[in-house]
């Protein structure tokens, strides 16, 4: 019992030496980790806001599977209903508005240098769909349907363009005031209808045309097709198209891709697309990148019906410039620390990053300053029991006959019995033993002289 206690505490004592020299050292380097990033960025913010467009369409409907992938990380993506891509525009333009996050379509922007607005990536492709009632577009020499091919066969005729804010209703205007179909028109009526609205003025007679940009997933696309009477514009002019705008890509749909049973559509058709993209407001912050182009990738890389595995999510097709931390995304797939390590743990390395090489800086020298101050205290302690030692023989040396060194002889059992105890490190076993020695040497005069002072003393007597 008696060994176990002794070695208890000789460990004990160990660990307290080990403290006091280590401990300031790795309290200065909590305090600077944990201060640091304080000093570089604010840590990275646990809501954001997303603007998407309406409830029953397909940005509103990404934008909600990407809020179940990044909660997994402790994010809370809000998902804000909108009236479309022009209205996530003045939203992430607007100072006061809390939205970050939008998704838009291609083409809508304004052409301007000064806006704080970033792309992350462009994500799938996102048709022009013009649908059209047969019989109001008839040959006018046999009387019989005549397919639309060309925007400009519209001229006259009542057009839904989208509602107003939508990216629909931006790039409808865009393409017919190219083709001398304007709102100033006498003849040519465009009509601010979109989505659910626009498809049932379309299938009432209400309209001759209706613009969609929606995904070929969408259940109205499918409607519309389906519809006896309402057919699907093929652009005839794509390749042309594509290469005036360069937001926009020729795509074919092939026939029976919407609906194989049904033969939806019933003929390949030529459609141009623009991109739908994911935009934020400068500044984001640098964990969201990562996490964003992840849920997106999540979503978006295995394709779609216009879309082959792996084009999307791009940096191809955007309107803004590239988020630098979407750049090497993109390039070079997500950084180090978010492969291998949990968002939180990731995120903060990655703000600690840009202090790494101060911290390495600021490291060397305590590191370096370590080992002399453990030298210094190991040697504190010898240099203290030697000055016990040298009291004791000075007061020796000046010593007369009546001097007691009892007291002297007890205080060198002590520090003995505490020599014994202590456990130093290799390097310094021979200052150790030095002084077990010394203090033995000390001891043994101290008790000589006892004696032939106790000898003197009984002769004179």
């Amino acid at each position: 019992m008696d060994k176990a206690i002794t070695a208890f505490r000789r460990q004990s004592r160990k660990a307290a030496s080990r403290i006091k020299t280590w401990g300031p050292v790795a309290l200065l380097l909590i305090l600077i980790v944990a201060c640091a990033p304080l000093l570089i960025e604010p840590s990275c913010p646990k809501h954001i806001v997303i603007a998407t467009g309406s409830p029953d369409g397909a940005y509103f409907a990404f934008a909600n599977r990407y809020r179940e992938i990044v909660a997994r990380d402790g994010i809370e993506l809000e998902v804000r209903s909108t009236a479309g891509s022009v209205e996530n525009l003045r939203l992430l333009n607007s100072p006061d508005s809390d939205v970050s996050l939008a998704i838009v379509q291609g083409g809508v922007a304004p052409r301007e240098d000064s806006q704080p607005i970033e792309s992350l990536a462009s994500l799938y492709l996102e048709p022009v769909w013009v649908f059209y009632r047969t019989e109001r577009f008839r040959d006018a020499k046999l009387g019989e349907p005549k397919p639309v091919e060309r925007l400009t066969q519209l001229a006259g005729k009542r057009i839904a363009v989208g509602a107003e804010g939508s990216g629909t209703q931006s790039i409808a205007l865009q393409l017919l005031r190219e083709n001398q179909l304007t709102i100033a028109n006498d003849t040519t009526a465009s009509l601010a209808l979109g989505g659910r609205e626009a498809v049932d003025a379309l299938k009432k007679g209400e309209l001759d045309a209706a613009f969609f940009v929606i995904s070929p997933t969408s259940p109205l696309v499918h409607e519309l097709l389906s519809t006896e009477g309402i057919e699907l514009m093929s652009f005839r002019q794509a390749e042309a198209y594509r290469r005036r705008h360069p937001f926009l890509s020729n795509v074919t749909l092939a026939e029976g891709t919407v609906d194989l049973e049904n033969n939806l559509p019933h003929r390949d058709v030529m459609l141009v697309a623009p991109t739908a993209n994911l935009v934020c407001r400068k500044p984001l912050h640098s964990a969201l990148a990562p996490l964003l182009l992840r849920a997106a990738f999540e979503v978006h890389e295995d394709g779609g019906v216009l879309e082959n595995a792996g084009d999307f999510p791009s940096a191809r097709f955007v309107d803004f410039p590239l988020n630098a931390d979407a750049r090497r995304y993109l390039k070079s797939g997500p950084p180090m620390f978010y492969r291998h390590l949990p968002f939180a743990a990731a995120a903060w390395l990655d703000r600690m990053k840009l202090m790494l090489f101060p911290l390495c800086t600021l490291l060397y020298p305590l590191l370096k300053a370590a080992p002399p101050i453990y030298r210094w205290r190991i040697r504190s302690k010898i240099y203290r029991w030697y000055r016990v030692l040298r009291d004791i023989d000075q007061k020796m040396r000046h010593a007369t006959g009546n001097d007691d060194f009892t007291a002297d002889i007890e205080t060198l059992a002590i520090l003995e019995t505490e020599l014994a105890e202590v456990s130093v490190p290799l390097s310094y076993m021979e200052e150790f033993y030095n002084l077990r020695q010394h203090v033995a040497f000390v001891r043994e005069r101290l008790k000589a002289w006892d004696q032939s002072h106790a000898i003197g003393s009984r002769r004179v007597a």
